[in-house]
Formats: structure tokens, C-alpha cells, sequence
């Protein structure tokens, strides 16, 4: 199989299994990216996703280029998550790229495509299509100008040279960097963290703040506003609330 996906708890991870060919997106894979996260996203026990790639080398080198000359590209760019299924899917839970290697090209754009980062001390993050006479077309040109002060988006899409996981630390663009043999683990305390909280309302946490980017305030306002009435009204919001008062671990719903 050339994804692997495995149940802890509330957290589903999803491996790129392809180290022969430094985890690259061929059409199958990307096919079974998309039928994961699509069973993830129908699954109400599944609250919080780990993505990462299988080996040392990479976490995904990009876009299979023996598979596109084969004629794979509809597979690979033209489902209805675009770039390996994923790259513009409106996923309403939170996804954590754990970043076991170089993520070039499209594995750097699957990267921004997740929530949160946790990086290998030997990461290494880079678009270098300029170099191959293309353009990063999986959302790099748009996601990094919104992760990175601007002048560094452009030096990496200019130049097309990667960063070390330090830099991409300092920059913000990586939330942890660890040892290689740390990784899963920090990948997965920083998910079960987030899964000790109630899912309606870290899925509508996230709603609102990638909703309200670019927006101005008022429109900011109108969408918080539309959220927390919501999650104000949910069983959630209540149980937190007993549960503060009583002294107790919550007990959320499976939404």
C-alpha cells in the first residue's frame, strides 16, 4: 500500500509509504490520501489528523514525475482535493504535518496544506520548480506569502533554495523541531493535546480563523459572531462547563 494509516485514540495517522521513491505522489496515492481523508472527515471518533512520510529521507519529494509521463496527472492534480487530494480540500479538522525529511515541491505544499507542523531536526523545506522552468501550482505561491514575512516567500520561490528546520522554526512556518527519533511522538502529543478539547468547538475555531483571513474586522466579527452561536448553544459548551464546576475531565460528545 502506498498509504498507511493507523488509530490513536481520537487521532488518525496517515503515512505516505513510498520511500523508494521519496514518498512522490503517483495517482494511487494520491487516490488513497483522498479516500482517507474523506473516510476521516465522516468519522466522528477521528479528531485530529497526523500526516507524515514513511523513512528518513522525506516526508514527500513532490509529484511523481514517471507517473505524470505516464499519464497519471488527472490522478495526481485533478481530484477534488487538487494536488495529491489534498492541497485545496476544505478539511474542517485540525491536520498535523510531521515532517520526517525534505518536503520539496508538492511536499512542501501538502505541508502547508495541514494546520500545524512538527519537523525532524534534518527537515529541510523548499520550492524549487522555478529551477525545473515551473511554478509552485499546489498553493505554495499562496499559502506561503500567509505563513512567512514576505520577503522570504519570495526568496524561496525565487531561488528556489530550501531552509534548514531552524530557519523554518525562527520564521514560524514550523511549530516544533525535534530529533528524527522524537518526531511521531511529539507529532502525537501535540494531536492528543488538541483532542482533550471539544471537537465542535476546535473545528469551529479553525473555521473562523482561516475564514476570517483577509476580511476585514466587521467581517471577522459577523463570521466569530456566527460560530460562537453555535458552539454556544452545543452540548459541548455545557458540558465544559459542569465539568469545570465539578472538578472533572469533560466528557464531549462524538460530533
Amino acid at each position: 500500500m502506498s498509504v498507511d494509516t493507523k488509530r490513536v485514540g481520537n487521532v488518525e495517522i496517515i503515512t505516505i509509504n513510498r520511500p523508494e521513491a521519496r514518498n512522490a505522489i503517483d495517482g494511487p496515492t494520491s487516490t488513497a490520501i483522498g479516500e482517507a481523508l474523506d473516510a476521516i472527515e465522516n468519522d466522528d471518533d477521528v479528531w485530529v489528523v497526523v500526516l507524515t512520510g514513511a523513512g528518513d529521507k522525506a516526508f514527500c519529494a513532490g509529484m511523481d514525475l514517471k507517473a505524470f509521463a505516464s499519464g497519471q496527472v488527472g490522478e495526481i492534480v485533478g481530484a477534488k482535493g487538487g494536488f495529491a487530494n489534498i492541497a485545496t480540500r476544505d478539511f474542517p479538522k485540525p491536520i498535523i504535518a510531521a515532517i520526517n525529511g525534505a518536503a520539496f515541491a508538492g511536499g512542501c505544499e501538502i505541508m502547508l496544506s495541514c494546520d500545524l507542523v512538527v519537523a525532524s531536526e534534518h527537515a529541510t523545506f523548499g520550492i524549487p520548480e522555478v529551477k525545473r522552468g515551473l511554478i509552485a501550482g499546489g498553493g505554495g505561491l499562496i499559502r506561503l506569502p500567509r505563513r512567512l514575512p514576505l520577503s522570504v516567500a519570495l526568496e524561496l520561490a525565487l531561488t528556489g533554495d530550501p531552509i534548514d528546520a531552524t530557519r523554518a522554526y525562527n520564521l514560524g512556518l514550523v511549530n516544533k523541531v525535534v530529533p528524527h527519533e522524537q518526531l511521531m511522538e511529539a507529532a502525537l502529543e501535540l494531536a492528543q493535546k488538541i483532542a482533550e478539547n471539544a471537537p465542535l468547538a476546535v473545528r469551529a475555531s479553525k473555521k473562523v480563523m482561516y475564514g476570517s483571513l483577509g476580511k476585514d474586522e466587521k467581517e471577522g466579527w459577523a463570521i466569530s459572531n456566527e460560530a460562537f452561536g453555535k458552539i454556544f448553544a452545543s452540548p459541548d459548551a455545557m458540558e465544559g462547563a459542569i465539568a469545570f464546576a465539578e472538578k472533572r475531565k469533560p466528557n464531549w460528545a462524538l460530533h
